[in-house]
């Protein structure tokens, strides 16, 4: 490979864990800058590095020729924007983990490294533990065997984060290395958490992975948990290992020759003393931050580099969404170059609110400030406004449309492509009181399939509105709705009949405009003969 110029480095963020970085590329000689927002943490470093450059302006940063990497160690939030920055002025980039928050974004930095030709890598740090190394040479010699069940556990009392759940903060590691021993990327993820401190922050999750293969994983993180635990086990069919990294440095990685062999149709477990790994002592994140240098100046790929983020992103996205529908499996589709991004199962806005044990389909969009209430159940491909209210215990079927400020309460069902316009109200008891509670007579509606609910109307409960009907704005329904009809005013009165394609039918019950014709039936109410 063509080698570039000598590596020089500039490292963003002087925090919690920029402080470790600068200390490691200062003692590999590559440090000349550093560049922080905040000037009280920039003080100490002047003293401590006095031959490096300690700046609060990013720009400053960027323009400087001699600098070629930059090393980006502020909260996830922003590494999106510094990273992209960075690229653009023609620097390598180093991110810490997660990549990127959101898929998108990741694709565009990746497209744009290789644009560029470029390192772009993501801090991915145990990938680079020696104790790891050797683990996965283990499992790729089939030392092991065949690999059945990995899991990890990472635990601790704190530190506790406001800006990212558990999951975000600590999982990005556990499910590198998993991906990493697995060599695929998972088929199905299943997730679950526990909000303790903030109602909107997990502060313990356990995620679930299975893969095409055969193999499945688990992953128990907290910062909740009365003691460190940080350990990652792989069980094999012929041996079993354990990488603790709690433990003294010769401890770390221990092989245990167990196996569960059949004796007359009985699994009977054999056992042995677990044999200790001697593994040359080096510093993890300096061996990370030796490769990204040595990628620099060799033009070489990292081995945490972007595509590598964008499949952790993506295993933490659909742990998310699973969370976000009380531990529901969720697919991943698997791909040869592990490279592909997987869209969203469906989108939520930050501003809406959604309570614990609802279920929102596939394809499904809800937008700014709504509130989807326990127990509520959206079907796929919805598409749900601005400030919609929904719930307790609300099931709206596939293909729904639901505008800005329409308010769906318990007791009501929508079947399949029912639309509901701006501020359409629904009620569920007919004689409310304030002081007195009456949720033990609420009377159920029911909106059947292709419905059209006109702006501003009202639909009084224990009523049943029919298939394609059509609700004008600001009507008032007080009685059934046939199938077909257009009904408007207050109280609604029926004024005709509407096609699915909601246009008015003529007196010979035809739609002037698709040409379907309907008839009259006794005691049946309009039906389509053509």
């Amino acid at each position: 490979m063509k080698k570039t110029k000598e590596p020089a480095v500039a490292v963003i963020g002087a925090g919690y864990w920029g402080k470790n970085l600068i200390r490691n590329f200062f003692n590999l000689k590559a440090l000349k800058a550093v560049c922080d927002r905040n000037s009280d943490a920039l003080l100490p470093l002047r003293e401590l590095y006095p031959s490096c450059d300690i700046v609060s302006s990013l720009k400053d940063v960027l323009a400087r020729n001699e600098i070629n990497g930059i090393v980006v160690a502020t909260p996830a939030e922003t590494h999106f924007i510094l990273a992209r920055e960075a690229l653009l002025s023609g620097k390598h980039v180093f991110v810490e983990k997660p990549l990127t928050l959101y898929e998108e974004e990741a694709k565009e930095l990746i497209d744009l490294a290789q644009k560029k030709s470029l390192v772009l890598m993501v801090g991915h740090l145990l990938q680079y533990h020696p104790v790891f190394t050797v683990l996965k040479e283990f499992v790729s010699h089939g030392d092991l065997g065949r690999i059945n069940y990995i899991y990890s556990h990472r635990l601790n009392l704190g530190k506790i984060r406001r800006e990212e759940n558990i999951l975000w903060s600590f999982a990005p590691h556990d499910i590198s290395m998993i991906l990493a021993l697995a060599g695929e990327v998972p088929e199905s993820i299943m997730a679950t958490g526990g909000n303790y401190l903030h109602k909107k922050i997990a502060d313990v999750t356990t995620t679930h992975l299975e893969f095409s293969s055969g193999l499945k994983a688990h992953i128990f993180v907290s910062w909740l948990h009365p003691f460190k635990d940080q350990k990652l086990v792989v069980v094999g069919d012929r041996k079993m290992a354990v990488f603790d990294d709690t433990l003294p440095w010769e401890e770390k990685l221990l092989i245990y020759p167990h196996q569960v062999k059949w004796e007359n149709n009985l699994p009977v477990p054999t056992s042995g003393t677990a044999e200790k790994i001697s593994i040359p002592y080096a510093e993890p994140l300096k061996m990370e931050c030796e490769h990204f240098l040595r990628c620099i100046e060799n033009n070489l790929q990292p081995l945490t580099n972007g595509e590598e983020g964008l499949r952790v992103l993506r295993v933490l996205n659909t742990a998310e969404s699973s969370m976000n529908n009380n531990g529901l499996k969720i697919s991943l589709k698997n791909n040869a170059a592990l490279s592909e991004r997987t869209k969203a199962d469906y989108y939520i806005n930050p501003t809406t609110q959604v309570d614990d044990a609802v279920k929102i389909g596939a394809g499904t969009k809800i937008w700014h400030f709504s509130h989807l209430i326990t127990g509520s159940q959206i079907g796929e491909n919805c598409s749900i406004g601005q400030n919609v209210v929904i719930g307790p215990d609300v099931v709206i079927g596939n293909g729904c449309k639901i505008q800005n400020n329409v308010s769906i309460y318990k007791g009501v069902k929508l079947e399949d492509f029912v639309f509901c316009g701006p501020s359409a109200v629904f009620t569920n008891v007919i004689n409310p009181r304030a002081a007195i509670s009456r949720m033990s007579e609420l009377k159920p509606t029911l909106v059947k399939k292709g419905a059209s609910l006109g702006a501003n109307c009202t639909i009084v409960c224990g009523h049943t509105i029919g298939s394609y009907a059509f609700i004008a704005a600001g009507a008032v329904i007080t009685k059934d709705v046939p199938d077909y009809a257009l009904m408007a005013g207050n109280p609604a009165r029926q004024k005709g009949w509407i096609c699915q394609c909601g246009n008015k039918l003529n007196a010979k019950y035809r739609c002037p405009q698709c040409g379907k014709k309907y008839k009259i039936k006794a005691n049946q109410g309009l039906q389509i003969t053509t």
